[in-house]
């Protein structure tokens, strides 16, 4: 039954996507959308993220009309919610723990990343609570290199 389990966690329908990346050059900037970009082991170059199992961070593109629709708001843009990525196709929660390759890059999903206070301004009053659970993933940088957008995306270990 263990076995059986594990082939099940390892087992996704098939690659997702990346959709968006966005940098954000200094803290409290306009996040600026960007076709690629490249991942160093500290994060992304020209973003002003954290180092370490913060250093990337990634949104199901999914939960925007989620989002969307708990903020009451008729729809929700990734620059709005200040994320890195924005990827579809795979179930970035079922990858928790897990090297995931984006383009040329290898990061693992270390933490949920939670909302902050801004998302109230950004969203509107409720903007915090619309995005807790959906607020996407923080990872770290195991393999430096290039993602575009269009590139697969896919757990490192089935390649």
């Amino acid at each position: 039954m263990q076995g059986q389990l594990a082939e099940l966690i390892r087992t996704h329908a098939g690659a997702g996507r990346v959709e968006w990346i966005g940098l954000r050059p200094e803290r409290l900037a306009p996040v600026l959308p960007v076709s690629s970009v490249w991942a160093v082991k500290d994060g992304l170059e020209g973003d002003h993220g954290r180092s370490g199992k913060r250093a990337v961070t990634l949104l199901q593109a999914e939960h925007l009309p989620v989002i969307a629709a708990l903020a009451q708001r008729g729809d929700v843009t990734p620059e709005l919610l200040r994320r890195n990525f924005v990827v579809s196709g795979i179930n970035l929660t079922a990858l928790r723990n897990h090297r995931l390759r984006l383009g040329e890059v290898v990061v693992e999903i270390t933490s949920p990343c939670a909302p902050c206070s801004r998302m109230e301004a950004a969203l509107g009053t409720g903007g915090y609570n619309a995005m807790r659970g959906h607020g996407g993933w923080c990872a770290q940088v195991i393999s430096p290199g290039q993602v575009s957008v269009g590139d697969a995306v896919a757990r490192a270990e089935l390649e």
